[in-house]
Parts: C-alpha cells; structure tokens; sequence
C-alpha cells in the first residue's frame, strides 16, 4: 500500500478489488480516532490490521481532506507579541505562531498553515482578493482548506512568469480560488517583456484590459514582501540579474512586492525593468481594506518591516521569532 517514500499508493491488480473494503477502511479508522477517541492500538486490535495500517490510513484521510485539523486563530491573535505588533505598527489585525524548532522552514509551514485558517474569516462576500506569487503564497494556497466563499473572485496580480516548484502566479491564484469555490481572474500575459511598446501595446488588447481592470479593483491582497539577495526568488525568476544586486542594495532595496523593489521605507526603487512588467503597481497596492502581509524567517523581517512602512500590509502574520525581530528592529 505504500512505497519507500511512506506515501500513499492507489491498489493495483487483484488488491483493486478490495478498494471498496478498502474506502471504508480509512472512513472506519478516521472515525474511531477523531470521534470515539481511540488509540492507534485499539483501532488496530479491533479492525483486525497492523497498528502501521491504521498509521497510513489516517494519513491518507488527511490526504484526502476527509479530516483537516486546525486551532482557533483567536488563540494566536490573541498573542502577546501579535497584540504588541498591531499596537506599534498600528495594523488591524496580526496573527503569530510559536516558531519552530527545526528552522525557518518549518516555521514558515506554521504560519502559511495558520493562514489557511485565518483567511476565510477575513473575506466576505463580493470581495475581490488579489493573489501575489511565490513560495509563501503557494503554501497557503495549498494548505487553504476546501470550503465555499459567496460571491468571491480571486485575482492574479502579477503576468505569468517561469518559477520553480509550481510558485507561478497562475498556479497560486487557480489553487486558492479552487480551495474556495471562487472565481478566478487570471492575468494572460507574461510578467516581462523585452519591449516597451509591446507592454502598451498589449494593455490595450480588450480582454488584458478587463484583466487589468480586475488587478486594480481589488480590495483585499494576499501577498509576501520578498529578499534582495543572490538567493531570492527574484533573482531566480530573472526579474533580478545576480550582478545588479550589489547595485541594488546600494540605492536601499530591502524587499520586494509581486516583483517590484522597494526601501526600508517601502518606496519603489523604479528601476527600468518595471516599465517592461505587466503587474500590479505598488500604488495599486495600498491603501486595501485588507492587506495580508505573510512571512517567516530572520531574512524577512526587514522586507516586511518596509511593507509595513509602506502602507501595503493592514494585517501581518509571521512567527514569534520574525515578531521579536521586527519589533526589535522598529
């Protein structure tokens, strides 16, 4: 039933027809753990299965979405550092994770995670959220869980442009509006060009035209304030060529919104390359009624830090150790 990798296989064979006893297997032990209370043992003893079945059928139903385990977000809003977060920086609203053991990426799960929760609570119907790009999205967008929004259109704020791991624009934008039965209006058209006449030209094409119209229309964002570094996704998508870095941060770039360069102040840096990108601008992305700003890890409390000051982010959630950080540096 499951491979080297522990995940979980479709039977094949002979073992396809006991898929139906099978289904009713994973329903049976899902139950016996989340409902009656029952322990791995117990459930194995009485299903008649090894207790390492019972361990692989829960993590297929979880697979599945048959279960989705989550905590109150009130308990992290409620957090001290989230509660000193809005009062100094005067948001709306933050939410803040225990960071995790294991390092930034583990924390950056917990808080993309807590986010998935949060979200639906922040929308409303007829709302019209404008998804950025990126590793951070994508996590939320995955982790969000299946349910309806009324009446809600998720947009793509930034064209289409090659990312690693499936962190294109396209992809965050379609995965969250799938999650919430909303729907989607993508951005058809590339991030950069080479030309600057093209971009204008392209603006004008009727269907572009609506879409872009969209993109300024939002009134609520979900999006990360990215690095300026050789390792940025920035960099790896090309809209930063590692030799302009150094260049960079020497007139203050200290993150960057859906692919644009802005200071510690959260000013844009207007470099050339913008006049060539079909993407939400950076006035465009003030002044929301929500503004959700997502982020983990010691390089980006600086970065959101700037979108804070730049008026981008009305809500803010991070883990403890990017809080202490932020705080710290203000």
């Amino acid at each position: 039933m499951t491979g080297g990798s522990g995940k979980f296989r479709p039977p094949e064979g002979k073992a396809a027809m006991r898929a139906r006893s099978q289904d009713e297997a994973i329903i049976e032990v899902t139950w016996c753990y989340y409902q009656e209370g029952m322990n791995q043992n117990e459930i194995a003893e009485r299903l008649g299965i090894s207790r390492a079945t019972v361990v692989n059928y829960l993590s297929e139903a979880r697979r599945r979405d048959y279960v989705r385990i989550s905590l109150d977000s009130d308990i992290f809003r409620n957090q001290d550092l989230a509660r000193r977060l809005v009062e100094r920086f005067g948001l709306q609203d933050a939410i803040v994770v225990p960071s995790a053991p294991g390092g930034s990426d583990p924390s950056l799960d917990r808080v993309t995670r807590v986010v998935a929760d949060w979200l639906p609570s922040l929308l409303e119907p007829g709302d019209r959220l404008g998804v950025a790009w990126g590793e951070t999205v994508y996590r939320v967008a995955e982790a969000a869980p299946r349910i309806t929004v009324d009446d809600l259109t998720v947009v793509q704020l930034v064209g289409s442009r090659p990312a690693a791991l499936g962190f294109a624009a396209e992809t965050c934008s379609a995965t969250l509006a799938r999650r919430y039965g909303a729907h989607c209006v993508n951005l058809h058209v590339p991030l950069l060009l080479s030309d600057r006449d093209l971009v204008d030209r392209l603006k004008q094409e009727p269907v572009i035209r609506m879409q872009l119209e969209a993109v300024a229309d939002c009134n609520k964002t979900l999006f990360a304030c990215g690095t300026c570094t050789e390792d940025s996704h920035v960099v790896h998508t090309g809209l930063l060529d590692p030799s302009e870095v150094g260049a960079c941060a020497e007139r203050g770039a200290t993150g960057v919104i859906c692919g644009r360069l802005i200071d510690q102040d959260g000013n844009g840096l207007n470099r050339e390359i913008e006049d060539r990108m079909i993407a939400v601008t950076l006035d465009q992305m003030r002044g929301k009624d929500m503004g959700l700003l997502v982020g983990s890890g010691e390089n980006r409390a600086r970065p959101m830090l700037a979108a804070i000051r730049g008026g981008y982010a009305t809500h803010v959630a991070t883990c403890s150790e990017t809080a202490a950080e932020m705080l710290n540096l203000a």
